[in-house]
């Protein structure tokens, strides 16, 4: 697995983002995809950024379902982050939070932790890589 960090030195860059192949989510299915996120989320509150995410059991619980329903969807997988939360926005939903390069990055780091044990053929993992590599991009705000 390639898991390259694009760099990226401030806010405001928006490069073109293409979405993760859908053969990913049909690999791992809805149950698998929460268990990547699930312990995505386990990793990050014990990470320098932790600040930004919930300290509470329920929270956390929330925003892993949260995350998992908006990664299904950007898949291919059913719109439940649409039904649940509405259109993504995910820059303005983000805007609260001090995102800078250094965050993204610890970010990324451990989402390719919490993707390497996933059992998916290796083309597929990397395109769900290759999203959230540039996708993250986009969220850094500050």
């Amino acid at each position: 697995m390639n898991y390259t960090i694009t760099p990226i030195s401030g806010p405001g860059f928006r490069p073109p983002v293409t979405k993760p192949d859908p053969a990913f989510l049909q690999a791992i299915g809805e149950e698998g995809m929460r268990a990547l996120v699930s312990r995505f989320y386990d990793l990050l509150v014990q990470s320098e950024i932790k600040h930004l995410f919930p300290t509470t059991p329920e929270g956390l619980e929330e925003a892993k379902r949260n995350s998992a329903d908006f990664f299904i969807q950007i898949c291919g997988g059913y719109p439940y982050f649409n039904e649940r939360r509405g259109a993504p926005m995910m820059g303005k939903r983000h805007q609260p939070f001090a995102i800078d390069a250094k965050a993204r990055v610890i970010w990324l780091e451990n989402f390719a932790l919490a993707l390497e044990p996933v059992e998916a053929p290796e083309e597929l993992k990397q395109s769900f890589w290759n999203y959230l590599d540039i996708f993250s991009a986009w969220m850094i705000n500050r």
